[in-house]
């Protein structure tokens, strides 16, 4: 196929003079708007009311936030908590006689700390009881009614005796045996009714009880380890 010989051709604007030049489009203006003077006097008292209405809302937070912090104080210092007993000493005297039974006598001591610095405790009533391997081997009477001031420690103390223990021959053996592996356990509960006082305020009543697991030796005496242990204590 022939190559064809013509040059390409370019033309300009040079090339032809009469033609007119494109002008640019005019942009369109923005349109003003005039407003009056009642329409910026809204805006001013729009204004106004929004800046109220943030400070009116920051002061109602900051009180509401104030009293919350104040109410939990409150709480945190006038909440009841539970008394705190301890074990101090827990003796059966006859334990190394093997007729110990005819004349069985327990006797035992137990701390009653009442912790809170603002609120007093009464003691409407309480009975102790002695349990051996969940057997209840004797009941009684504590202390008559009283009141427990607030931030004071109050001694527990009571002997069992014939009168109110239930240990016959058997049950006996039961401790001898225990004897002579070295350790014999016991369970001391004292369940109490209780009111909380609050300055004027009483709270209603709540039952409580107190369980005090503890060992004695081959000679009847509570063993250190078991000495000053605290008691569990919870309400039903």
């Amino acid at each position: 196929m022939a190559r064809s010989d013509r040059l390409p051709i370019r033309y300009t604007l040079q090339d032809y003079p009469n033609q007119p030049t494109p002008q640019p489009q005019p942009q369109p203006q923005p349109i003003k708007r005039h407003h009056t003077a009642r329409y910026y006097a809204h805006r001013v008292r729009e204004s106004l009311t929004n800046r109220v209405i943030k400070i009116l809302c920051t002061i109602f937070l900051s009180l509401l936030l104030f009293v919350g912090i104040v109410l939990f104080i409150l709480w945190l210092s006038l909440r009841p908590h539970r008394p705190r007993f301890h074990i101090v000493d827990f003796n059966v005297p006859g334990l190394s006689q093997p007729s110990g039974f005819e004349n069985a006598q327990i006797t035992f001591n137990v701390t009653d700390r009442n912790s809170n610095p603002h609120i007093g405790i009464y003691y409407d009533s309480m009975v102790g009881s002695v349990f051996y391997k969940d057997q209840q081997i004797g009941s009684a009477p504590l202390m008559d009614p009283f009141y427990q001031e607030p931030k004071t420690t109050t001694i527990v103390y009571s002997t069992f005796g014939a009168a109110t223990l239930t240990v016959n021959s058997n049950r006996w053996k039961e401790f001898m045996d225990a004897r002579q592996q070295g350790t014999v356990i016991f369970r001391l509960e004292i369940t109490s009714v209780i009111r909380f006082k609050v300055t004027t305020w009483d709270s209603k009543h709540h039952k409580m009880h107190v369980n005090c697991d503890v060992a004695v030796g081959p000679d009847g005496t509570i063993l250190p380890t078991w000495k000053n242990k605290k008691c569990p204590v919870y309400f039903s």
